[in-house]
Protein backbone atom coordinates (compact mmCIF):
# COMPACT_ATOMS: atom_id res chain seq x y z
CA UNK A 1 0.00 0.00 0.00
CA UNK A 2 3.04 2.40 0.85
CA UNK A 3 4.45 1.90 -3.16
CA UNK A 4 0.85 2.69 -4.49
CA UNK A 5 -0.31 5.21 -2.45
CA UNK A 6 3.00 7.32 -2.09
CA UNK A 7 4.98 9.00 -4.49
CA UNK A 8 7.84 6.82 -5.18
CA UNK A 9 11.44 7.89 -4.00
CA UNK A 10 15.09 6.18 -4.14
CA UNK A 11 16.93 4.78 -1.46
CA UNK A 12 13.75 3.00 0.33
CA UNK A 13 15.07 1.02 3.75
CA UNK A 14 12.10 -1.43 4.95
CA UNK A 15 13.09 -1.88 8.70
CA UNK A 16 11.60 -5.00 10.63
CA UNK A 17 12.27 -7.67 13.24
CA UNK A 18 13.00 -11.35 12.48
CA UNK A 19 9.82 -12.26 12.43
CA UNK A 20 8.51 -15.58 10.27
CA UNK A 21 6.83 -13.21 7.67
CA UNK A 22 9.91 -10.34 7.42
CA UNK A 23 12.42 -13.38 6.57
CA UNK A 24 10.27 -15.55 4.27
CA UNK A 25 11.80 -16.02 0.43
CA UNK A 26 8.61 -14.50 -0.83
CA UNK A 27 8.49 -11.58 1.08
CA UNK A 28 12.60 -10.39 0.70
CA UNK A 29 11.57 -11.43 -3.13
CA UNK A 30 9.13 -8.80 -3.28
CA UNK A 31 11.21 -6.32 -1.31
CA UNK A 32 14.39 -6.90 -4.16
CA UNK A 33 12.03 -6.66 -6.63
CA UNK A 34 10.70 -3.35 -5.65
CA UNK A 35 14.35 -2.25 -4.82
CA UNK A 36 13.69 -2.10 -1.05
CA UNK A 37 16.69 -2.55 1.23
CA UNK A 38 15.96 -4.31 4.09
CA UNK A 39 17.13 -3.74 7.86
CA UNK A 40 16.83 -6.38 10.21
CA UNK A 41 17.44 -5.72 14.00
CA UNK A 42 19.02 -8.17 15.98
CA UNK A 43 17.59 -10.91 17.50
CA UNK A 44 16.36 -10.05 20.81
CA UNK A 45 17.29 -6.13 20.39
CA UNK A 46 14.66 -3.51 19.55
CA UNK A 47 17.16 -0.67 19.59
CA UNK A 48 18.21 -1.75 16.38
CA UNK A 49 14.62 -0.88 14.45
CA UNK A 50 13.52 2.09 17.25
CA UNK A 51 11.89 3.79 14.73
CA UNK A 52 9.70 0.91 14.15
CA UNK A 53 9.23 0.09 17.82
CA UNK A 54 8.02 3.09 18.22
CA UNK A 55 5.45 2.94 15.79
CA UNK A 56 4.17 -0.04 16.65
CA UNK A 57 4.66 1.00 20.16
CA UNK A 58 2.33 4.01 19.25
CA UNK A 59 0.03 1.78 17.26
CA UNK A 60 -0.35 -0.50 20.14
CA UNK A 61 -0.69 1.96 22.65
CA UNK A 62 -3.55 4.51 20.10
CA UNK A 63 -4.98 1.87 18.69
CA UNK A 64 -5.19 -1.40 19.41
CA UNK A 65 -6.37 -1.35 22.81
CA UNK A 66 -8.53 -4.49 22.65
CA UNK A 67 -9.19 -7.70 21.10
CA UNK A 68 -10.99 -7.11 17.68
CA UNK A 69 -14.27 -8.95 16.99
CA UNK A 70 -13.39 -9.68 13.33
CA UNK A 71 -10.29 -9.50 11.63
CA UNK A 72 -12.57 -7.37 9.16
CA UNK A 73 -12.73 -4.77 12.05
CA UNK A 74 -9.57 -4.68 12.78
CA UNK A 75 -8.40 -4.47 9.05
CA UNK A 76 -10.51 -1.37 8.79
CA UNK A 77 -9.46 0.45 12.32
CA UNK A 78 -6.03 -0.11 11.82
CA UNK A 79 -6.24 1.71 8.22
CA UNK A 80 -7.90 4.01 9.10
CA UNK A 81 -5.73 5.10 11.88
CA UNK A 82 -2.33 5.17 9.70
CA UNK A 83 -4.46 6.64 6.68
CA UNK A 84 -6.33 9.37 8.15
CA UNK A 85 -5.16 10.20 12.03
CA UNK A 86 -0.91 8.97 12.19
CA UNK A 87 0.16 9.73 8.68
CA UNK A 88 -2.37 13.14 8.26
CA UNK A 89 -2.95 14.81 11.52
CA UNK A 90 -1.20 13.30 14.20
CA UNK A 91 1.90 15.75 15.07
CA UNK A 92 5.51 14.13 15.67
CA UNK A 93 8.48 15.63 17.54
CA UNK A 94 11.25 13.68 15.36
CA UNK A 95 9.28 15.70 12.00
CA UNK A 96 9.62 19.26 14.14
CA UNK A 97 5.92 18.61 15.12
CA UNK A 98 4.60 18.35 11.78
CA UNK A 99 2.69 14.95 10.39
CA UNK A 100 4.34 12.80 7.90
CA UNK A 101 2.45 14.11 5.34
CA UNK A 102 3.19 17.40 5.83
CA UNK A 103 7.15 16.64 6.50
CA UNK A 104 6.90 14.99 2.92
CA UNK A 105 5.71 17.97 1.58
CA UNK A 106 8.09 20.51 2.69
CA UNK A 107 10.45 20.65 -0.16
CA UNK A 108 13.00 21.54 2.78
CA UNK A 109 13.24 18.33 3.77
Amino acid sequence: MALQGRQRTTNLLHHSDQGSQYTSAAYRSSLVDAHIQASMSRVGNCYDNAVAESFFGTLKSECVTCQFPSHALARTTIFEYIEVWYNRQRLHSALGYLSPVEFEQNPRH
